[in-house]
């Protein structure tokens, strides 16, 4: 139960450095970028091409990371400045990303099981391994904290809440959508690189449903943990990324699911993350009605009784 556990975890530190990315676009850009599921296989498949050709992996996996932003920079121009609705933007490049991702892989899945990986210096400890991802997602957080807190995360944050009020004050909102999606996607090709490194092989298929697993992290981790600040909310989206993790490794242990049953326990977990909190507020707003409702009685009763 406790290997469970412990591996649900360092699942969920790797993947939330994917849901960092989603945030950015879900939350921050209100943009509804479907590249997450080709970028995410783009940094195994580059990681994994780079390391099998005697690459160092530092150098792989920050080639994984520049391919992401790349590959989000390409959504980015399609959608502002070849005017293209956002949704089939990312659903264009994720189709695209395919095709490229299996010519650069040359086949379905590479292995990394004979090669030295960021990880192999502590394969043989793994109780290192928890805190060496802890330091890991905390330091992307912090910087993507500090980034969204300058005059250009200022401006991307603003173009998601009101681009038509930032454009007036003279902004480029298609410059901050750009920068946006693209870092976005080279969080999630980070990722990618660093789960291909831990799982010893990158797979054509591993992207699939990526998106869904990173809004999943967003929406547990912002119904559990709130969302009022900048650095609650990334620290948010980490927990929930774990969260998840935790979630599902207890419900296969008390074999409620399967493995297969993956896709039907990420859209459980996503609709009561959505649903609870709605019915939280909507039960207050009916208490709090009932409550003025039986002030406003009381006080036309005392009124009646003085006339």
């Amino acid at each position: 139960m406790l290997e469970a556990l412990t591996g649900a975890v360092e699942l969920g530190l790797l993947y939330a450095l994917m849901a960092l990315g989603v945030y950015i676009t879900f939350r921050i850009l209100d943009f509804p970028d479907l590249t997450v599921d080709g970028s995410y296989t783009t940094g195994g498949a580059v990681a994994a091409i780079m390391i099998t050709h005697g690459y160092s992996p530092i150098i792989a996996t920050l080639c994984a990371f520049v391919c992401g932003l790349a590959a989000g920079a390409c959504t980015g121009l399609l959608h502002a400045k070849g005017k293209i609705n956002g949704l089939l933007a990312g659903i264009l490049m994720m189709i695209a990303l395919y095709s490229i991702n299996l010519r650069l892989m040359g086949r379905p899945n590479i292995s990394l099981l004979r090669t030295d990986t960021l990880f192999s210096a502590i394969s043989d400890n793994r109780a290192a391994f928890i805190p060496v991802l802890i330091a890991v997602v905390l330091a992307a957080k912090l910087l993507l904290d500090a980034f969204l807190h300058t005059d250009l995360g200022l401006a991307l944050r603003a173009t998601g809440d009101n681009a038509r009020m930032i454009r007036s004050l003279g902004a480029n909102t298609d410059t901050a959508k750009i920068l946006g999606v693209s870092l976005s996607n080279g969080l999630v090709a980070l990722s990618g690189a660093l789960i291909a490194q831990e799982g010893g092989f990158a797979d054509i298929a591993s992207g699939v449903g990526t998106i869904v697993l990173g809004l999943a992290s967003v929406i547990v981790g912002e119904a559990i943990f709130g969302f009022r600040t900048v650095f609650q909310a990334t620290l948010a989206v980490v927990l929930g990324s774990v969260a998840y993790r935790l979630i599902y490794a207890l419900a296969l242990r008390i074999d409620l699911l399967d493995a297969s049953d993956l896709k039907i326990m990420t859209a459980l977990i996503v609709i009561a993350a959505l649903v609870i909190p709605t019915v939280r507020r909507s039960m207050r707003q009916k208490a709090l009605a009932r409550r003025r409702t039986e002030e406003l009685l009381g006080a036309a009763v005392r009124q009646g009784g003085r006339t």
